[in-house]
């Protein structure tokens, strides 16, 4: 069985257009096993509940934006361990770096493309088989 299929992902933007770009990708690339949220408190709640291997998360969001909700999961010890991607329209260095301060495991610039998106992936988490 591939390892794709034991992946767990969510996607976080309150954009239903961004989640659904996102879960094409991550279905071109095999992974079928996505849950999606529409802002950042959203996925707090659901990660709560059932933690995921991989977020994405998009930055720009009402309630909790990005990098809020990364600092949430990583105070909170079931989801300390998840790997953490923000999508983001503007690689802002220095909300890169801010980020890397709670523990950002990769970002992904849009517009990105299906090989785009399992190389940040695959940076975070080895080659997808």
């Amino acid at each position: 069985m591939p390892y794709t299929q034991h992946l767990k992902v969510m996607v976080v933007d309150d954009t239903s257009v961004s989640r659904m770009l996102l879960v094409d990708g991550l279905n071109e690339i095999g992974i079928k096993n996505t849950v999606l949220a529409a802002d950042g408190e959203q996925a707090l709640q659901l990660m709560m509940a059932g933690p995921c291997h991989i977020v994405f998360s998009d930055m720009n969001m009402p309630k909790l934006n990005g990098l809020q909700l990364l600092k949430a999961l990583r105070e909170y010890a079931p989801t300390r361990q998840c790997c953490f991607i923000l999508v983001t329209g503007k690689g802002d260095r220095a909300m890169i770096e801010e980020g890397k301060k709670y523990g950002l495991n990769n970002f992904l610039a849009k517009p990105f493309t299906t090989a785009t998106l399992k190389a940040a992936i695959e940076a975070v988490v080895g080659k997808l088989v």
